[in-house]
């Protein structure tokens, strides 16, 4: 064979991968972009699961090993404390906007006066109390001058209750998916784990381990602190009286999640419970709300740094990073992306090292 056979023969080789490694590249992308519009649900019950995989075994052991029957159960209880209090306060909301629709309508609904001490709070207290007068005198007027706000108020509102409701199915199919993923948990394990060995050989089996504990780490962290704050400050705020208790309470969680302290929201209770309360027992609600609200700076480290294979601040930075970088469930990615990269960084200083020994 001459230098020019061989040269053509080259080519036709170099076609013919280009040709193959291009339909291969079509065929993933096409692929991607198939599953594309389920990678959220997907993602999250792959993190439901992992997270509650300690339970299921509890349960497989109660339900004598049948792995459909105690993943189906996990499903349902998830399901209910999902579905039944999101069903609740829609209904709630909806019924409380149509009783709110109909006295406006027949002229039925009357606002108390304002408290005088109201007009003493630091930078929105006289306004906050002219206003709040002139709805209790004239509640027309006040709505006339408040329409164009108003409105776009209630298309808010409006366009924030669809975005639950969609939320809400869509985390509904999470946690099938994640009962799913139970059932053949075995299957699944031991997939991922071929998997891992493809890419990084006899560590795959730790590597694996460390995201699943820097997951189950993450839900402890965040989703079981913002849990714990929901509870305490609102409980205190009931007990305090404080109106529409739990509405501040669910704004204590959705803060809590995105990494804010529930300080935030307890300095404004703290403002209200002075100016309805005698000073000692306002004092008091006042320590007790603020020690509530800060409470997230102990029980955040605790929980997300217990058993953690990697330094809890590199769980930390990586939850928030990733926030920051795809929204909630970029705490987890970011988390465990981050602990990869800082696991892998390791081994790569210590295999350096040891060469050079």
């Amino acid at each position: 064979m001459n230098n020019e056979q061989e040269h053509n023969l080259s080519e036709r080789k170099t076609i013919d991968l280009s040709i193959k490694l291009l339909l291969i590249v079509m065929l993933i992308s096409w692929c991607g972009l198939i599953i594309f519009p389920f990678l959220g649900p997907v993602l999250w019950g792959a993190i439901l699961a992992i997270t509650i995989f300690p339970m299921y075994t509890r349960f497989l052991k109660l339900m004598k090993g049948k792995k459909a029957l105690s993943s189906s159960l996990i499903t349902i209880l998830l399901l209910s404390i999902l579905l039944i209090p999101s069903v609740i306060l829609i209904s709630s909301i909806v019924k409380e906007a149509k009783e709110l629709k109909t006295a406006l309508d027949e002229r039925t609904l009357i606002i108390p006066p304002p408290n005088e001490k109201v007009a003493q709070w630091p930078f929105i207290g006289e306004n906050l109390y002219k206003e709040w007068s002139l709805a209790s005198k004239n509640l027309e007027a006040s709505i006339e001058a408040h329409r164009e706000q108003i409105v776009e108020a209630g298309q808010k509102l409006v366009s924030a209750v669809k975005g639950v409701i969609t939320n809400i199915l869509s985390f509904s199919l999470s946690i099938i998916l994640a009962g799913i993923f139970l059932a053949y948990s075995e299957e699944f394990k031991k997939s991922a784990l071929d998997f891992s060995r493809r890419l990084i050989g006899n560590k795959a089996e730790e590597f694996n381990k460390l995201v699943a504990q820097t997951i189950r780490n993450v839900s402890k962290g965040i989703l079981g602190v913002a849990f714990i704050q929901f509870i305490i400050m609102g409980l205190c705020f009931m007990l305090a009286g404080v109106p529409l208790a739990g509405l501040w309470a669910i704004l204590v969680f959705l803060l809590a999640l995105i990494q804010l302290p529930g300080a935030i929201v307890a300095i404004p209770i703290i403002i209200y419970i002075y100016s309805v309360k005698e000073p000692v027992p306002a004092t008091l609600w006042a320590i007790i709300i603020l020690v509530a609200g800060l409470s997230d700076n102990v029980l955040k480290p605790l929980l997300m740094g217990k058993g953690a294979p990697v330094p809890m601040i590199v769980i930390f930075l990586g939850a928030i990073g990733g926030f920051m970088l795809s929204g909630f469930i970029g705490m987890f990615t970011g988390a465990v992306v981050l602990s990869l990269g800082y696991k892998l960084t390791g081994l790569w200083v210590q295999e350096g090292a040891m060469k050079q020994e």
